[in-house]
């Protein structure tokens, strides 16, 4: 599944303290089953320093591979364990799929 091979691939690159991967493709216009819309709350201190734009870039440069092979969109919520304790494990949720309709 596409959800182990993100999960891997990110254990891997950044060492997370903490990383939950969250197909939320059923949530969006597509056909039952895909693996196209993911939500990744990562806390690692691979981040100290670091402005979310650089973590962004770094999380697409590690998955590369799967941004050109149907994943659609990743919601990324990136911490350093020091902003992580401030939100007290708390992560927005994802909003509404703004696509119109259903799939026939």
């Amino acid at each position: 599944m596409i959800r182990e091979q993100i999960e891997a691939k990110l254990r891997a690159a950044f060492e997370p303290a903490y990383l939950e991967v969250v197909d939320e493709s059923y949530r969006h216009n597509v056909p039952a089953g895909s693996e196209s819309h993911f939500k990744v709350v990562m806390v690692s201190d691979r981040f100290l320093g670091e402005r979310f734009l650089t973590r962004h870039r770094s999380i697409y440069g590690v998955l590369a591979d799967e941004l050109a092979d149907g994943v659609h969109a990743l919601a990324l919520h990136t911490y350093t364990q020091k902003e992580w304790e401030g939100l007290q494990d708390t992560v927005p949720a994802s909003p509404p799929c703004r696509g119109a309709g259903t799939l026939a």
